[in-house]
């Protein structure tokens, strides 16, 4: 290989390394109880999307205008609208994420979630109590697939131009 081959080699593993880290580090930071590691996390996993594009993006070439160059010596546009568009969704969620981090501090002075009482109680179930909702949960054949079940129900109907009249006139024609 020659020396430039060799270089765009070397780039190409080092980006390749570093997105790789960025994803383990952004969901590993993602997995926390903490919101504001959960927001540091997202902001890792979107930089490290942005690299991966990026990436795919292969060889820069020329602006993609018509008539400015051949076709084979332009850049392809759709990495660079996707990245545009993982940049805003990026931004979008990281602002959300602060309003809740915000308003998580006003009200407990913590930006930690804790476990509620449904959390604990899933927990604590043992095997045994899911093989047991495991059994209420088994269809039979005669079952019905409906929930209304002994309901006595009517099939949607569109309304006309007739049942409108209908009404106006009190139920007469």
């Amino acid at each position: 290989m020659t020396e430039t081959a060799d270089a765009e080699l070397s780039v190409s593993i080092v980006l390749i390394v570093v997105m790789a880290v960025l994803f383990a580090a952004g969901v590993y930071a993602m997995l926390e109880r903490s919101l504001t590691r959960v927001l540091i996390g997202f902001l890792l996993l979107g930089n490290a999307a942005n690299l991966l594009l990026l990436i795919v993006m292969g060889a820069p070439g020329v602006a993609p205008f018509a008539g400015t160059a051949e076709a084979s010596e332009m850049s392809d546009p759709l990495p660079q609208a996707l990245m545009l568009t993982a940049i805003v969704i990026t931004f979008a969620v990281s602002a959300f994420l602060l309003a809740l981090i915000y308003r998580s501090w006003q009200l407990g002075r913590a930006d930690t979630v804790e476990d509620d009482e449904a959390d604990r109680a899933v927990r604590e179930r043992g095997a045994e109590d899911e093989e047991s909702l495991d059994a209420e949960t088994e269809v039979e054949a005669s079952d019905a697939t409906t929930d209304f079940v002994d309901i006595q129900t009517r099939p949607i109907t569109i309304p006309t131009a007739r049942d409108a009249t209908r009404r106006e006139d009190g139920g007469r024609t």
